[in-house]
């Protein structure tokens, strides 16, 4: 089970469950990711409904292997997410919130 209280969030691939979360090195893996964006930039745009399918492979990938998934985001963009597109957003939506939110704050 994925433990919120620990940032981490569950995502289905190719049938599998994995657990996801944006440790301090998944963080920095997504800023490279992404270039020169700030990571607030990145949580305005979700906040917003403003980001790309770009951004959401990104922050997948980082939580993946911040979670202990070793594969790339070739392996992720031809793997099955269980909830397709919107579940992708949902749960990388998600894994921002849990990274940057205090555990009161729930």
């Amino acid at each position: 089970m994925a433990n919120p209280w620990a940032g981490e969030v569950a995502v289905w691939l190719d049938g599998q469950r994995h657990v996801a979360k944006l440790t301090l090195g998944a963080l920095a893996e997504l800023e490279e990711a992404l270039g020169a964006i700030s990571l607030i930039d990145l949580v305005e745009r979700f906040e917003g409904r403003r980001f790309s399918t770009r951004d959401v492979l990104a922050v997948l990938v980082a939580g993946l292997r911040g979670g202990g998934w070793a594969g790339s985001a070739a392996d992720l963009g031809q793997a099955e997410v269980r909830g397709g597109a919107v579940e992708a957003a949902r749960v990388s939506a998600e894994l921002l919130a849990r990274a940057f939110a205090l555990p009161d704050e729930g």
